[in-house]
């Protein structure tokens, strides 16, 4: 197979892509980046692209799988609108160039609680991209809700001081569909989600997650 990935760079697609380089499932992985990575690989396609425009390098997002990590925070991004781009427009921008090209699957890492219903700005953000991608009728759609995330060698205080917080609250029985997971343990899951799965929509919230 041949697979695609965008927010390659990131903590879980950086992960993501090491696994998929070292598959023999895989036989290419094309990562979207906006500089170079200074990544070698037999396997690897680097494109480095300007995600304001798509359209100026659609012809090059082909492939079986797309992986779609993208994403930021508010304090990184700077305002709503900046990071409205980030996570939901070039995410669904990239879906829609790639269900045009015949890509039959999609991966999308999503977040816990997501729903264009929601009133919370990021989970209600999360799912209005659900929903646009499930609009573009993949073979195989594939959403992962994970809870925290726990990054490698992460210097945001205020994600470690919420992570501990749950954790204490997993040690007595509560919340344990927020439990942390690192971002590392989800990139293998990532991987085996195409082959572990059929044809159609699956939503895989932390329970489905830890089964693949």
């Amino acid at each position: 197979m041949k697979a695609l990935v965008i927010g390659a760079t990131g903590a879980t697609g950086k992960e993501l892509v090491n696994l998929l380089l070292e598959s023999n499932d895989y036989e290419s992985v094309s990562i979207f980046v906006r500089r170079a990575t200074g990544k070698s690989h037999s396997k690897l396609r680097e494109h480095i692209v300007d995600f304001s425009n798509v359209n100026s390098f659609q012809g090059l997002i082909t492939g079986d799988v797309l992986f779609s990590c993208l994403g930021t925070t508010l304090k990184v991004a700077g305002s709503k609108e900046k990071q409205w781009k980030i996570d939901f427009d070039i995410p669904a921008e990239f879906a829609s160039a790639a269900k045009q090209n015949n890509v039959n699957s999609l991966v999308l890492v999503s977040s816990y609680g997501a729903s264009s219903k929601s009133s919370v700005f990021y989970s209600m953000m999360k799912g209005k991209l659900e929903e646009y991608i499930d609009e573009l009728h993949f073979s195989q759609y594939l959403i992962f809700r994970p809870g925290p995330l726990i990054r490698e060698n992460s210097d945001r205080l205020g994600e470690k001081i919420s992570i501990n917080i749950i954790k204490v609250f997993n040690a007595i029985g509560l919340f344990k569909n927020l439990k942390p997971i690192t971002t590392a343990f989800l990139a293998t899951k990532l991987l085996k989600a195409p082959k572990e799965f059929s044809t159609g929509k699956f939503t895989l919230e932390l329970g489905n997650i830890l089964k693949i």
